[in-house]
């Protein structure tokens, strides 16, 4: 029995992409690279820091990876800008789905697991309205790695108490999926791209933009298995979900996945 809704933050209840405005107002004609390269940077030093035992938190991580980002282009920006820049992490949009579909879920334990440190979260949650939701605001912090490492999915049951079992795991990002997939939970996945709709956006490009690129390597399902229970287009479909699962809705398919 799911008693406990999961969500991730980044991506799936707030939009990376938010941060666009910002960067091309910054810097005209390079928004949509800053904004693409960022992100993509920022989930590769999480992965690496992780796997090689370096931990820095996730502010730090997302400072780097937009330093690195600059550097490609040759930007430079004064410290102070610098700062605005990072500070935009915490002011993210919610996504359009968020708020109402939270709203519905009233009978479940609510809570978000998040590479995002302590303070980035909790300005974050307070930043969007949303914190009246949660129950727990968790950072995977005290771990000291990032997710998919399968120490930080073991943070929902330090703080709430409930088993794998008992927790819906809710992410659009194909290797949270993954990773809270692979560690036990059931896991639904929001498909904000569709494969169809990427597949249609490639064909008829003349050119494949950063933006084309995200939403290909970051925006799909991943290819090594360990796929979601369930997919769904939107938040707003959360409430039915366990008594789908309940009943026995199958899997969603693993094209990919291997022999």
């Amino acid at each position: 029995m799911i008693k406990a809704f999961v969500f991730d933050a980044y991506g799936t209840l707030y939009d990376v992409q938010s941060v666009a405005e910002m960067t091309e107002a910054a810097f005209p004609g390079h928004g949509e690279y800053i904004t693409q390269v960022w992100r993509l940077k920022q989930l590769e030093y999480s992965w690496l820091r992780s796997m090689m035992g370096r931990y820095q938190d996730f502010w730090m991580v997302t400072r780097e990876s937009l330093a690195f980002t600059l550097k490609t282009v040759g930007l430079d920006p004064d410290q102070r800008f610098f700062e605005e820049m990072t500070e935009a992490y915490n002011h993210l949009r919610t996504y359009p789905d968020a708020e109402e579909a939270l709203a519905t879920l009233g009978g479940y334990r609510l809570a978000i697991l998040s590479n995002g440190s302590p303070t980035m979260l909790s300005a974050l949650v307070r930043n969007s309205g949303l914190e009246r939701h949660f129950e727990a605001t968790i950072s995977t912090e005290p771990k000291r790695v990032f997710k998919p490492d399968p120490r930080a999915y073991e943070l929902v049951e330090d703080r709430m108490g409930v088993r794998p079992e008992e927790v819906l795991f809710v992410s659009s990002n194909g290797f949270d999926v993954s990773g809270a997939k692979s560690f036990g939970f059931r896991v639904a996945r929001i498909e904000r791209v569709p494969a169809k709709a990427l597949k249609e956006e490639i064909e008829s490009a003349s050119t494949i933009g950063p933006k084309t690129m995200f939403k290909a390597l970051r925006m799909q399902e991943e290819g090594y298995g360990y796929g979601p229970d369930i997919v769904i287009s939107s938040l707003r479909e959360l409430p039915d979900v366990p008594a789908m699962l309940s009943a026995g809705q199958p899997p969603a398919p693993q094209p990919f996945a291997s022999a």
